[in-house]
């Protein structure tokens, strides 16, 4: 659901909300009348952010709402606003500053969201005022970007299969005058991208490469996304509780659709290019198996050691033809592996990066926007575990450790040392409810990537060094 329609036009009878750090809440608090004193104290307020407190006034009316907000962080802040307070219209103080009031409106949206494609909301989000200061384009375009990948991600797999994955590209690359190709079925072969064609063969869906470009000056930025629709472990068969989720096994394909959708909403002065190998992971007689030995796009012959490590594969294909154009920037987002899970819990998404700058500038960008990631190392001695005997690599390690870095190394066999890459292995995934992040599928580190796009490309075209 569109989470921008609960921001409206001034409304001269909305509701004050008066936001107030922890810092600033002890002088405002004694400058209030002593029944107002009482009141606060009697509703057990408390000093988190986040907290909030409906103030009365004559008549036992609602006057004002109290709201404690974090100073570093204060999306989530406004976040727990629009389902929490009563319906009507709310309006923030009009003085404050364009960054505060751009964020507060952006977490009421990211508040406001909820998927409804099956089952309708009890209750319509409360309203805000747009806050004058607000760069209201933005917010807007962040917020459809994030509502579209969280959308993509709680569908299901029986109503987004690699043909509706596709077609959902196919309509944003329309909106915003993109162009758009897709490569199905037994072209994948003849168009030498047998690794995504393995995989995505046992499936009664075709296997797709979808590639979208768009912009014809500035820095060629290209994103790459693993749009594994389902994941069924293949013949390495996954237990139930390891596939209950695996219709959010397209998350990073639902990532790169959300960036792609920002950046070319607000217009960036860059080349931008887009590529998903959209995939079922299925079983059936056809299915590829544990030690066959598959053909790649860049020649590396690949032992399977597991036929559930199969985002690699269909990954190494599309890493392959991004980076043969020589791109400024190649980024790829991933659910790849459990292990990064373990190593930061499911809402720190892990990076590796081959070039200091760029992972600088996500690491900047992340603190700047709220929107944390961590970086892993690209741990050089762990490649030879990938060693095989009767192929080039194996596509996993014969180890049970360091899954999530000894992933990025097999990946890292298909990107030139010469290309500025960053790879994000993600959860893309809520486990749990909290204020503007519903249970469900999330965008992670996707405000963080989009404004250290926006950092290095105003810069102009650099190579890594």
């Amino acid at each position: 659901m569109a989470s921008t329609d609960f921001l409206v036009a001034d409304d001269p009878q909305a509701t004050p909300i008066i936001a107030l750090t922890r810092d600033a809440y002890d002088a405002w608090l004694q400058s209030q009348p002593a029944a107002r004193r009482t009141w606060i104290g009697a509703c057990g307020f408390r000093t988190q952010p986040g907290s909030f407190c409906l103030l009365p006034g004559e008549g036992g009316k609602l006057e004002e709402v109290l709201l404690l907000i974090d100073a570093g962080e204060p999306i989530w802040s406004f976040a727990g606003l629009p389902t929490a307070l009563p319906p009507g219209v709310y309006r923030l103080d009009q003085g404050m500053r364009p960054a505060a009031a751009s964020r507060a409106a952006l977490g009421w949206c990211l508040g406001s969201y909820a998927f409804t494609r099956y089952k309708e909301n009890a209750r319509a989000p409360a309203r805000l005022v747009w806050p004058k200061s607000a760069d209201e384009g933005q917010v807007i375009h962040t917020a459809e970007a994030i509502a579209l990948v969280r959308d993509l991600i709680n569908t299901p797999a029986n109503d987004l299969g690699p043909a509706q994955l596709a077609e959902a590209a196919r309509s944003l690359a329309k909106r915003h005058r993109a162009k758009y190709t897709v490569i199905a079925g037994d072209a994948l072969l003849k168009r030498n991208y047998p690794a995504v064609h393995a995989v995505g063969r046992a499936s009664s869906e075709d296997p797709r490469l979808i590639d979208l470009r768009w912009g014809s000056r500035g820095p060629k930025v290209t994103l790459v996304g693993k749009g594994v629709c389902f994941d069924s472990g293949g013949l390495d068969l996954k237990p139930a509780s390891g596939m209950k989720l695996m219709k959010k096994d397209m998350g990073g394909a639902a990532h790169v659709l959300g960036l792609a959708s920002l950046i070319m909403a607000e217009q960036l002065p860059l080349r931008l290019r887009v590529l998903i190998p959209a995939v079922e992971n299925a079983v059936s007689g056809n299915a590829f198996r544990p030690l066959d030995v598959l053909q790649t796009r860049k020649g590396l012959t690949v032992e399977v050691g597991n036929t559930d490590a199969e985002g690699r594969l269909v990954l190494c294909d599309a890493l392959t033809e991004a980076d043969s154009e020589q791109p400024d920037l190649l980024i790829d987002f991933a659910t790849l592996t459990g292990a990064a899970r373990v190593a930061l819990g499911p809402e720190l998404p892990a990076f590796f990066c081959n070039d200091d700058k760029l992972a600088g500038a996500i690491l900047r960008q992340a603190s700047v926007e709220g929107d944390p990631v961590w970086r892993l190392p690209l741990h050089k001695p762990y490649r030879s575990g990938l060693d095989s005997k009767v192929a080039d690599l194996n596509n996993i390690s014969g180890s049970p450790y360091a899954g999530a870095i000894v992933a990025a190394l097999f990946l890292e066999n298909f990107v030139s040392p010469s290309t500025r890459w960053a790879h994000f292995d993600i959860m893309a995934w809520n486990v749990a409810a909290r204020p503007g992040r519903p249970e469900g599928g999330e965008a992670m580190g996707l405000r963080a990537v989009y404004a250290a796009i926006v950092e290095l490309t105003r810069r102009g075209p650099a190579k890594k060094a």
